[in-house]
């Protein structure tokens, strides 16, 4: 998946495009061979915002292309080009991977490549996405939808979410956090877009469980229970679990075991541990229970991940930067 395609015509939204351009165009983290090669494609000098584009290539360029991301679009109340639309299908057809971000979805719609599947957008915009395409279910609770060969995020924020998946896919949860780190953005986010509809993404310090969340990333091997964390965010089974939908989206158990499986994919790709002592080191208790777990998450067996993703060397101490550890944002 090294070619990377960005379709580009006039309408686009500058800051999608320039966090993909920042993510696939930048260096190479340590790690990652080969990096991708990020190609502009548009049917001439476009405009996005205020800022005019030179493209590479013609759309024509968007087939022979690994992955095509399509960046959001400004105007959903009219139809995208049909020359980008047409594009981006014959890319797809060719064997391309096809991810959109935010309101570029509508432009994976009008191709018919969200047909039959799940896909998402900005909130603000679902609605109308489903109205306007009867034959795709979209999901206004998520921050990106993978279906194999054609991905869709929510808004913004939400198309970062979604390129740094892209990466990990890739490259490995180690590349991918690497990255992050460069980047000063949380390497994952779980949860869904519908906190930050009425809400503010809580910052640290600024929600009921942001001493919660460090505490808990420092005893991960440790059998911790929600009566555990209740106790120790000082408030009630029931009230913890209120907050944890607020603020992660998502319930206390599922939330750990999500961080137990992330902690448990760096293990396999910066350590030579057996799968016994990363079960042990992830709270998971045998090799069995991680087995099991791991496999439902993340598609394949421990095992298999490890020979896939496992990282040519471990990240130099200054790939970190101070704080970035244990950042969790719902």
């Amino acid at each position: 998946m090294t070619a990377v395609a960005l379709a580009v015509t006039d309408g686009m939204l500058p800051f999608e495009l320039a966090l993909a351009c920042e993510v696939f165009g930048s260096d190479a983290p340590r790690g990652a061979d080969p990096w991708y090669r990020l190609s502009l494609c548009g049917p001439g000098a476009v405009r996005a915002g205020r800022f005019l584009l030179e493209p590479d290539h013609g759309l024509d360029r968007l087939v022979g292309a690994d992955t095509v991301i399509v960046p959001g679009w400004v105007d959903i109340d009219r139809p995208p080009p049909a020359e980008l639309v047409d594009a981006v299908r014959a890319a797809h057809e060719a064997g391309a991977r096809v991810a959109s971000l935010c309101t570029g979805a509508f432009v994976l719609a009008a191709a018919g490549l969200l047909d039959g599947g799940r896909a998402t957008t900005h909130w603000a915009h679902t609605g109308v996405l489903a109205e306007r395409h009867p034959r795709v279910t979209v999901d206004p609770d998520v921050l990106y939808v993978d279906n194999g060969s054609v991905l869709t995020s929510a808004g913004k924020a939400a198309a970062m979410d979604l390129c740094l998946h892209l990466v990990r896919l890739d490259h490995g949860s180690a590349v991918a956090n690497s990255l992050a780190r460069r980047l000063v953005v949380p390497p994952h986010r779980d949860g869904g877009q519908a906190q930050f509809v009425t809400t503010p993404v809580p910052a640290p310090g600024n929600h009921p469980l942001a001493e919660l969340f460090p505490w808990v990333m420092e005893r991960l091997d440790r059998p911790l229970t929600v009566e555990d964390l209740a106790r120790q965010a000082r408030m009630s089974s029931r009230h913890l679990g209120r907050h944890f939908k607020s603020v992660t989206g998502t319930s206390p158990l599922q939330w750990l075991l999500t961080q137990r499986i992330r902690h448990a994919q760096e293990l396999l790709e910066t350590t030579d541990d057996t799968v016994d002592t990363i079960a042990t080191a992830t709270g998971m208790g045998t090799a069995t229970t991680l087995r099991r777990h791991f496999h439902r998450t993340v598609g394949v067996p421990p095992d298999a991940y490890r020979r896939t993703f496992r990282a040519r060397s471990r990240p130099a101490p200054d790939d970190e930067l101070p704080g970035e550890k244990g950042v969790i944002v719902g």
